[in-house]
């Protein structure tokens, strides 16, 4: 059986979750296969954390339907515990402990005995920590003490993990060294479900990305997927010479041409038949191209485009 074929490690079908009169999430459905990484990007309220609260059992949802790694959220609660790993936006380390004094304890609660020690000793290899497990933690950089955060969410072995915003805070390196972790659970069958308001992320980690707006899915699939949505993705057609240049724009019609630069702008979505179909048609006019660039849209292009609006919390990496 291929992953494809396997349930699905998450399900959700209309959640909907209200804080007295103000409604956070308006039927949220989701799937999200084993072993993959799924990602929800939304701006602040937008109804992320509140989503990982339902799935991870901190929160009770008022309507919908909940499964995860197999179990019913509302139904066997602990089932669901026993499988899972979190990570919340804030740290749950202790800073008077050492590194692995923080992660012993967390297996202690897990009451996972020796197998607990083997299993503390085997995450400080794994997130480089080795050289700081025996100092306090409120000597670590953010960087360390976020990847001790989230190794003490996978103690348990967890075959589902929810991250909440994982990397805010953290200098470019950190967040790249957390990218790759996420990406090694993945490979070896965890399946990551995080929230994000970094768009370089999402495009970075995610196989498959949700949109979150007030509380509803506006849209979701893969990140070039959504990209496809926007219109604006072209393709740069570069000549060497006016002469070319002037036939390309007379032969395709469509194009916009760049006398200056040299090149040709052609609409397009950017895909493997669209750039075919105008290659084989420069072919049969027998027009030479010096060379081409597929130029499609951003996260921040979809975001504006499916919210109507760019908060200036959506944040960006250059």
């Amino acid at each position: 059986m291929t992953i494809t074929q396997l349930p699905p490690a998450i399900h959700v079908v209309g959640l909907r979750k209200s804080f007295g009169q103000q409604t956070v999430l308006d039927g949220v459905s989701l799937s999200v296969p084993p072993g993959s990484i799924f990602a929800l990007l939304g701006p602040n309220g937008a109804g992320k954390t509140t989503t990982i609260h339902i799935l991870s059992t901190l929160l009770r949802a008022d309507a919908g339907q909940v499964r995860v790694a197999g179990y019913d959220v509302a139904q066997d609660p602990q089932a669901v515990r026993a499988r899972i790993g979190v990570t919340g936006q804030f740290s749950a380390v202790d800073n008077l402990l050492t590194g692995e004094e923080n992660l012993r304890l967390m297996a202690d609660l897990h009451h996972l005995g020796r197998a607990g020690r083997r299993r503390a000793a085997e995450l400080i290899d794994r997130f480089d920590l080795a050289d700081a497990k025996d100092k306090r933690v409120a000597t670590y950089s953010g960087g360390m003490g976020r990847r001790l955060d989230l190794a003490m969410g996978l103690i348990g072995d967890p075959r589902v993990v929810f991250l909440d915003e994982p990397t805010t805070g953290l200098d470019p390196r950190s967040r790249r060294t957390m990218w790759q972790i996420i990406r090694g659970l993945a490979a070896s069958g965890v399946t990551v479900l995080l929230t994000t308001q970094n768009l370089e992320e999402a495009d970075e980690l995610a196989d498959r990305i949700a949109v979150l707006d007030r509380g509803t899915v506006v849209a979701e699939g893969t990140p070039t997927q959504l990209k496809r949505l926007v219109p604006g993705g072209h393709v740069a057609l570069r000549f060497t010479d006016p002469a070319g240049l002037a036939e390309a724009a007379q032969v395709l019609g469509d194009g916009v041409p760049d006398a200056e630069a040299l090149t040709l702008r052609i609409p397009s979505d950017g895909s493997i038949a669209a750039l075919r179909a105008l290659l084989d048609r420069l072919a049969d006019e027998a027009i030479d191209v010096d060379g081409l660039t597929v130029h499609t849209p951003d996260l921040d292009d979809v975001f504006f485009a499916l919210t109507g609006r760019t908060d200036d919390v959506m944040e960006t990496v250059s």
